[in-house]
């Protein structure tokens, strides 16, 4: 009988087994300490808590393909602002971003991988500035967010780790 492949899924599991016998940080409260939200790319390159210094409670962090300003994003941020008190916003995309390209040729990529055509836009940008100013556009604009006027926008250079803010 053939061995079946090792699953990450289960090597996972059992890392959160050993982090569940050691679990010492007791009963953290609900609202982020630092009061700030970041909206970033699922990019496994990007390392909020490294690049900033952060610790576990002090922000709320909303990821998704490309770092986009979708309707669920907006969704979260009001949530996270009406009732656990966040009242910065982060936004931060990055180099060499899979998004960056033609929507068309995406969608593309996306059904001949999955062989259907995707019933969502994609998001495909051309240039990352530009995408961060929209997704940054996106926030001030909308009427549920208490702190859309402050949201900032940033890209992260995955070749040198470097964050620099987009005006």
């Amino acid at each position: 009988m053939a061995e079946q492949p090792r699953s990450r899924v289960d090597d996972l599991l059992r890392n959160a087994e050993r982090h569940a016998a050691v679990f010492t940080a007791g009963e953290l409260p609900a609202p982020p300490a630092l009061s700030v939200a970041i909206v970033t790319c699922m990019d496994a390159r990007i390392d909020l808590f490294k690049l900033f210094g952060l610790h576990l409670g002090e922000v709320h962090v909303i990821r998704n393909g490309g770092g986009l300003v979708t309707e669920d994003v907006l969704r979260s941020l009001t949530l996270s602002q009406a009732m656990l008190g966040t009242r910065e916003v982060m936004v931060i995309q990055h180099t060499r971003c899979g998004l960056m390209g033609d929507e068309d040729d995406l969608r593309r990529r996306v059904a001949d991988a999955t062989g259907i055509e995707p019933p969502w836009t994609i998001g495909a940008f051309e240039d990352v500035e530009d995408s961060v100013r929209r997704q940054v556009e996106i926030l001030r604009e909308s009427p549920h967010l208490l702190a859309g006027k402050s949201a900032r926008g940033f890209v992260y250079d995955v070749e040198t780790g470097e964050l620099r803010e987009v005006s």
